[in-house]
């Protein structure tokens, strides 16, 4: 029984894991998200140099400050490669997060297989668990009826061997009856033989 729980635990303890994974990557995705609005941002703070002060050739800031820093060709070259980098790890957090969401919707759905399926084997369990008892109920009552079965045989016996006791005692006081009425009736026939012969 243990079995199947531990692998059930398991499989939900990966599945809060893979979730937990994919709440890092929304994360990551929003810091990505960020950054790359800092630099679309930078990138138009940098045009702005440009057309700012009216004039071709005094770029000035609309504070009023001279241009400084680097170049605009160059803002935009390391714009257009940060921009290139967050769309590559967009594009590799975007295909994590299809595999994760897909491979989670699979564990939902077998954790959902193997809920009904720890339901069907729990209502087994159950049934045969009845059925055990009811027969364990079954053997005590024949265990009982054999026992009770073995007692009258006893008893039979003890009465029959009492019955054959007494049938041979009272065929032997029967013969001994006959035995004596015979040893009579030879003595009465000897006593007229012998009184037929002096009469």
């Amino acid at each position: 029984m243990a079995h199947w729980r531990n692998e059930y635990s398991a499989a939900l303890a990966a599945r809060d894991r893979r979730e937990k994974a994919n709440i890092v990557l929304y994360n990551a995705y929003t810091q990505l998200a960020d950054r790359t609005s800092r630099i679309a941002f930078a990138g138009t703070q940098g045009a702005q140099y440009l057309t700012g002060a009216g004039d071709k050739h005094t770029a000035i800031p609309a504070t009023g400050k001279s241009l400084t820093g680097p170049s605009v060709p160059d803002i935009l070259a390391a714009t257009r490669a940060d921009l290139s980098e967050a769309q590559r790890a967009r594009s590799e957090l975007q295909a994590r997060l299809t595999e994760l969401s897909t491979e989670l919707e699979k564990l939902r759905k077998r954790s959902t297989q193997d809920g009904r399926r720890i339901h069907t084997l729990e209502s087994e369990v159950t049934h045969l668990q009845m059925r055990v008892k009811d027969r364990d109920e079954e053997l005590k009552g024949k265990a009982k009826l054999l026992e009770d079965f073995q007692d009258e045989l006893a008893t039979l016996n003890l009465q029959l061997n009492m019955a054959e006791e007494r049938s041979g005692r009272l065929q032997r006081e029967n013969q001994e009856l006959i035995d004596r009425w015979m040893a009579r009736i030879g003595r009465e026939a000897e006593a007229m033989n012998d009184a037929s012969k002096f009469s």
